[in-house]
């Protein structure tokens, strides 16, 4: 028969508070969901309260730098600037959920670092681009659309209209089928299997892809079937329409979590704080709280409030951080392209800001980083 014993077993087990379990889900969340959790919490919480437009523009007028007490990540390099009160020009994106292309184009020309008469261009151009995404008017007819006394030249409409092919989504502006698809295709790595052929086709042989011709126009290249696929591939993978998908009412477009842009010389990270309510503890209740009989609901209402608080100070210090050091690795991408892009995995940015993997996996799915 078996024999039951007692026995004590030491070890080490790691608790999870409901603080800490907050901070956790505040920190996996994009910004529109943690825009809803505040809302919720500002209806739900009277400790809770929320700071109007006018005052948090003048803490941005004074505050340089936001600190992370001893953790606090110092050396960001030369080209770094953990700049989260930004100044005069600060980001501030729009509301796109009923954007149309124009608009959209617009407000690319609002934010890129054109010259008054880059826009003035600019700007032009964009009420020639019909719905396709395509110039309707030939240069000449905008050549003559601007003001005479400015004295535009040919060179500078050709050159701004380049620039805006180039906006987002890539393409847009052209004046042919074969323009657009090329322009979209030299936007990929230069190293892309099969991209000359296919830049060669889009160019000289399109209306041959879109007769399935492909027997000829293989026989025509003089390529393989294998050099012919792969450069197809490449070809369907571009949009003919490129301002078609602005078309459509009710699209839905991702908010971006962090922007990041170029000042001064310099790499300027910040978070995405149009979106959530700058709440905080309103102090005048907490303290008659805490001057009259305790009241269960009331304190245990203080208490969530503060953790809200401080978890979602947690939050924005650790994606503020984690976004800085991405950056910072990544900065040869952000200056020169796709081509200069670095591999780049979970572990490398934990070691870097001594965390765990799964802290900067939690920080970084399903959020988005707005960057030029």
């Amino acid at each position: 028969m078996a024999k039951l014993t007692l026995q004590q077993k030491l070890g080490q087990q790691l608790t999870m508070t409901p603080q800490l379990q907050q901070a956790i889900r505040l920190l996996q969340m994009p910004v529109l969901e943690l825009n809803s959790k505040l809302l919720e919490a500002l209806e739900s919480n009277i400790l809770l309260d929320q700071k109007e437009s006018s005052e948090i523009n003048q803490e941005k007028e004074s505050e340089k730098t936001i600190g992370t007490s001893e953790t606090e990540h110092s050396d960001w390099g030369n080209s770094i600037s953990k700049d989260w009160s930004g100044d005069d020009q600060i980001f501030d994106p729009p509301d796109t959920s009923y954007q149309t292309l124009q608009e959209h184009l617009l407000w690319q020309l609002q934010i890129d670092n054109f010259t008054p008469r880059e826009t003035a261009i600019g700007e032009t151009i964009v009420n020639y681009i019909d719905e396709d995404g395509y110039l309707s008017e030939s240069l000449e007819t905008i050549s003559d659309s601007l003001e005479e006394s400015a004295k535009f030249t040919m060179i500078e409409i050709k050159s701004m209209l380049k620039k805006i092919q180039n906006l987002d989504p890539l393409g847009i502006g052209a004046r042919s089928p074969e323009e657009c698809i090329s322009i979209q295709l030299n936007g990929l790595r230069k190293n892309e299997p099969g991209l000359p052929l296919a830049i060669k086709i889009a160019s000289n042989n399109l209306e041959m892809v879109g007769r399935h011709d492909y027997t000829n126009l293989r026989r025509e290249l003089s390529v393989s079937d294998n050099d012919l696929n792969l450069a197809l591939t490449l070809i369907r993978n571009c949009h003919p329409h490129p301002g078609s998908a602005f078309q459509i009412n009710n699209a839905e477009y991702v908010e971006p979590d962090v922007f990041v842009r170029y000042q001064d010389g310099k790499w300027i990270v910040e978070l995405n704080r149009t979106m959530t309510p700058n709440i905080f503890v309103n102090q005048q209740y907490a303290e008659i709280l805490n001057n009259s009989s305790p009241h269960s609901d009331l304190s245990m209402q203080l208490q969530e409030a503060r953790w809200l608080v401080r978890s979602l100070e947690i939050r924005n210090n650790t994606l503020t951080r984690v976004a800085i050091t991405i950056v910072e690795k990544q900065i040869e991408f952000l200056e020169h392209g796709e081509e200069s892009m670095k591999p780049m995995v979970l572990r490398d940015i934990a070691e870097e800001l001594n965390m765990h993997e799964s802290t900067i996996s939690r920080v970084t799915t399903k959020k988005y980083m707005h960057t030029p």
